[in-house]
């Protein structure tokens, strides 16, 4: 299946994905997108920026921080793409994908907050996780592991208050 996805994306859109995982690379994209959302949205903003930037750094710390370190999955062979973006990518463990646990997580803490910001964060997260396949870098069960991670993390971001006030009540 990874094979089909690399070789069924048009050249031109895969060089659009690839804009956008570069944009996202390092969280770029989405801390950009919390400045946005923080300057323009008033307080609605703030608190989808606050829970966007939270979920994104809990998907991270446990896709990049524990899950890779258990996994060590080889990544896909490089044999399998038409194309040289499989020589640039990271020599960390394939599974799960980082980049799209802090996509999905980010997006999926904002859309309840402020809806209409989530669902433009949702089309730039959805283009990374094709990316990440796309590219070489992820085997297709890598980026749905990233996002079960990322949802995870968003869900966790939006119940610790209510466990924390159980806690100490």
């Amino acid at each position: 299946m990874t094979q089909q996805v690399a070789r069924r994306v048009a050249p031109g859109v895969g060089k659009v994905l690839s804009g956008v995982e570069e944009a996202a690379e390092s969280t770029k994209l989405w801390c950009g997108a919390a400045v946005a959302m923080a300057c323009v949205g008033g307080w609605r903003g703030r608190t989808a920026a606050v829970a966007g930037l939270a979920a994104m750094t809990v998907a991270q710390l446990v896709s990049n921080g524990v899950c890779k370190q258990l996994a060590d999955r080889p990544r896909p062979p490089k044999e399998w793409f038409p194309h040289d973006e499989a020589d640039d990518r990271p020599d960390s463990s394939s599974f799960p994908s980082g980049h799209t646990a802090a996509a999905v997580g980010f997006t999926a803490a904002v859309l309840p907050v402020w809806p209409a910001a989530g669902l433009v964060c949702a089309v730039p997260a959805a283009m990374v996780a094709v990316e990440r396949v796309q590219s070489g870098a992820h085997y297709p069960s890598d980026v749905v592991a990233g996002a079960a991670i990322g949802l995870a993390g968003a869900w966790l971001v939006r119940q610790t208050p209510r466990l924390a006030l159980r806690h100490w009540t």
